[in-house]
């Protein structure tokens, strides 16, 4: 090969270096501003891209080598961008909405085994799609697409199971739940569900079963069932064209008792003679006709450091264990691994896990030598089991209490650690937590209340079918409640949750549904105050790719409502929310949102909400403006000023916005009604003087209804009343004299707070003014809504006559009397609506 070399003048070789710089460049030179709000995934932000810059002439490669879009595509954009070219240029990218079946086949038969693997990293939460097209379509073998399934970091599950055949579809009951799966229909169908007991003749609606990208399944749960009864469940799936197809069910819930075999009942001092409870060395164990049952009778199991759990229960399964008390344990009360069928109840379990022997920048360690701060101790663990149930217990005062984040993530102890991922699939998930109390303690807190293990794994957590139910759960430096991991008909409900720097923690959901209903949130923090949100949620496309339902909670919180948390980098989430009330305090940046949707995943939907900020008398929120459609009444500030701090609140709703077979009608009488009046008695013993205000005088008490104040004086007198959003104070006064202030407080301790002082006479602007013109002289009533103003655990009622002049100048006597305290139920909202339902608990 003869090779010239041609010298050119200086300023040529300038001029050429120029003109190529010009050409390379002109693609990012003339890019367009694109609209990215619909596009989450890799694959769809990367065609818009391209789509709307690509031009006839114009270099894909250079485009992609240019590449100036969202940052969550941009890694793989560098890492396949010669695959993303070819699969623009041959219109592979555009297939994910072409439903032409030929279209499909012509574009995939060619389709190279790194393509593939750049298909399945570009679109994650569609992978088990984009499986069933290149295994339909393409040439490619088995093991080929495996193996590019795998280096897109894809669950080798997935493969070859996308369009789940040999799938069985299943309905698995719980107590007072049925999950249901069904395989084998495409997304654009829609899958509608009614059951009724075996011995109703009667269906009732259910609520429609949701896509589940992964497996390509329809799946839903049935709520507030019956136990132990027989249920006739019918899906019906109706695609595009309007085909229809009914799948049948027929599954009874499970009892509320397990079967006990009388011949394997076991109290505890018979077994029981101190150290370890071990039922794998004494060999007990039931099976599926008969539990094994052990039951305390007065003894408490009590172990040292040395024993790493009060009471072993190993791989024996068909355990029950009733009523004991355990205190101890080096890591575990109780502790199970590769079990299944347990059940716990009754048991109060307390000083469990590592105590800190050494501390480090905050974190706790348990010796001077150790490399791993103390994590993971647990008052119950059940490693790698299924199918069990824990209830009515008691769980409390852990011998370490975990750090906040101010040190980084917490670490210490839980009270409940679930892996729910048994070694055989038929005991995998169905787990049940209801009706206990766990709990901490103010500056002794747990780290999560319930806690998932392998948070990032499907196989995480609770893994699927589970119900946590009923629950009150307190005191933690990160989760109250953490079900992150597979949630495939992971239900939360009918839980109260305070105290904790989250509330129920679904980041990430990677399988889906799951549902989060009917909880009470509440007055969150950690030890220092600090708060994120009672719902935290995120990973969507990292960890994909499951959809939360959020339905008719009642969260009052000072901070967030729901938020977004990264994982792996990515706040993405799905969820449709529905029917909540949600009540912030504060008002900062990122701070006192009802809804912090950072990335506005186009599907999620947050419907018929009130959100309310008491510091800005609105709504507060980041989120997509076509996914919010608010409650009519959420800015209604008559509604809004009685939402505060009850566990239940009824919302006036229309029929279209109930959502069937969750949403909770209230079936009383409310309006124009009020409640048994309560009075308050006067007694002088419990009178006192309220903080530093008084300089002279003090009350005379003319009856147990009639009081008579002279001076300049605060006295206080304890109440005990469960104030609530619709409470009233009526009292009747008279007033002789100038003063500056007379009137009333409500307080829970004995300092001043001015917003909790209600004036009715003075000229002294201080407090909630409750004057009139006339205001020296003269019987006067005064009604006083005191749920407006949130009074939440008010113990004193102050009576006030504030004269800062001498006792000799001062000519003030206020007389107070019949004052009454009562519940004003009248709802003038309810003519409005069609229905009233209950939100929170």
């Amino acid at each position: 090969m003869n090779i010239f070399h041609v010298k050119l003048p200086k300023i040529d070789r300038y001029l050429i270096l120029v003109l190529c710089f010009l050409i390379a460049s002109c693609a990012t030179i003339n890019k367009k501003e694109v609209s990215y709000k619909n596009d989450s995934q890799p694959g769809e932000i990367v065609f818009s891209y391209l789509s709307s810059n690509f031009t006839d002439g114009k270099n894909t490669l250079l485009l992609l080598q240019n590449y100036s879009g969202p940052e969550k595509a941009e890694p793989l954009v560098k890492a396949y961008t010669n695959e993303i070219s070819q699969l623009f240029e041959e219109e592979i990218l555009s297939l994910a909405t072409d439903s032409d079946e030929q279209n499909k086949a012509n574009r995939l038969r060619h389709l190279s085994s790194k393509q593939a693997t750049a298909l399945f990293a570009l679109f994650p939460v569609d992978a088990a799609k984009w499986i069933k097209l290149v295994s339909t379509y393409s040439q490619l073998e088995k093991n080929d697409i495996y193996e590019a399934a795998v280096a897109a970091g894809l669950d080798p599950s997935l493969v070859f199971t996308a369009s789940a055949s040999g799938f069985p579809n299943t309905a698995t009951p719980l107590i007072n739940s049925i999950g249901l799966v069904v395989y084998g229909h495409s997304e654009d169908s829609t899958a509608s569900v009614r059951y009724m007991a075996a011995d109703d003749i009667h269906w009732k609606e259910g609520l429609n079963l949701t896509w589940e990208p992964i497996y390509g399944s329809f799946a839903g749960s049935i709520v507030y069932l019956e136990a132990n009864t027989t249920y006739d469940i019918e899906v019906d799936i109706a695609d595009a064209n309007g085909n229809s197809i009914t799948h049948a069910f027929t599954t009874t819930t499970k009892p509320n008792s397990p079967p006990i075999d009388p011949n394997n009942i076991h109290y505890l001092s018979a077994i029981y003679s101190g150290g370890q409870l071990d039922l794998e060395a004494l060999n007990i164990s039931g099976n599926e006709n008969g539990y094994a049952k052990i039951i305390g009778d007065g003894q408490t199991i009590e172990v040292g450091d040395d024993i790493i759990a009060a009471v072993n229960i190993g791989s024996q399964s068909y355990i029950m264990l009733e009523n004991l008390t355990i205190k101890g344990g080096k890591r575990y009360g109780i502790h199970a691994k590769k079990a299944h069928h347990i059940w716990i109840k009754g048991c109060n379990i307390s000083e469990f896990g590592r105590k800190a022997v050494d501390i480090r920048s905050g974190v706790a360690y348990s010796s001077t030598t150790s490399d791993s701060p103390i994590n993971y101790d647990s008052a119950i663990y059940l490693e790698r089991s299924g199918i069990a149930v824990i209830e009515e217990c008691e769980v409390h005062s852990p011998n370490l209490g975990a750090n906040n984040w101010g040190v980084g993530h917490p670490k210490g102890a839980n009270a409940l650690q679930i892996w729910a991922y048994h070694d055989s699939d038929e005991f995998r998930g169905e787990f049940i937590v209801r009706n206990n109390r766990l709990y901490g303690a103010a500056n002794h807190r747990f780290n999560d209340v319930i806690e998932g293990r392998e948070n990032f794994e499907r196989r995480g957590g609770f893994v699927r079918n589970s119900a946590i139910y009923g629950n009150y759960l307190a005191y933690a430096n990160d989760d109250l409640i953490e079900i992150d991991g597979g949630q495939q008909n992971v239900l939360v409900y009918g839980n109260e949750m305070e105290q904790g720097y989250a509330g129920v923690s679904i980041a990430p959901n990677m399988l889906g549904p799951s549902y989060v209903f009917h909880n009470y949130i509440h007055d969150l923090g950690d030890d220092r105050g600090k708060e994120w949100t009672a719902i935290k949620a995120g990973g969507l496309i990292s960890r994909p790719a499951g959809k939360t339902f959020i339905f008719e909670n009642y969260i009052n919180t000072n901070r967030n409502g729901i938020a977004s948390s990264n994982v792996a980098n990515d706040s993405t989430y799905w969820v449709t929310m529905k029917n909540n009330i949600i009540v912030n305090r504060y008002q900062n940046n990122l701070v006192g949102l009802g809804i912090y949707d950072k990335e506005k995943y186009y599907k999620s939907e947050f419907l018929n909400n009130v959100i309310y900020n008491t510091s800005a008398n609105r709504d507060l929120v980041e989120v997509s403006t076509e996914s919010y459609f608010p409650h009519p009444l959420n800015n209604d500030t008559d509604f809004t000023n009685h939402l505060y701090s009850n566990e239940t609140i009824l919302l006036p709703i229309d029929s279209e916005q109930l959502i069937p077979n969750f949403s909770r009608i209230f079936e009383g009488s409310v309006s124009n009604s009020t409640s048994q009046i309560s009075r308050v008695k006067f007694n002088i013993d419990t009178l006192s003087k309220f903080a530093n205000q008084t300089k002279y005088g003090s009350p005379l008490l003319i009856n147990d209804t009639t009081m008579v104040l002279e001076g300049n004086l605060w006295f206080k007198m304890p109440i005990d009343y469960n104030f609530t959003t619709r409470t009233v104070v009526d009292l009747t006064y008279e007033l002789e004299g100038g003063t500056e202030i007379a009137g009333i407080a409500l307080e829970s301790d004995n300092s001043v707070t001015e917003r909790l002082i209600f004036k009715f006479a003075g000229h002294q602007d201080y407090g909630n003014d409750f004057t009139t013109s006339d205001t020296n002289g003269g019987r006067k009533s005064i009604r006083i809504d005191v749920g407006e103003y949130r009074i939440e655990d008010a113990t004193y009622m102050v009576f006030i006559l504030d004269n800062d002049v001498s006792k000799s100048e001062n000519n003030a006597r206020l007389t107070i009397k019949d004052v009454t305290i009562f519940e004003d139920n009248d709802i003038s909202f309810s003519n409005e609506f069609d229905h009233q339902i209950n939100i929170g608990l």
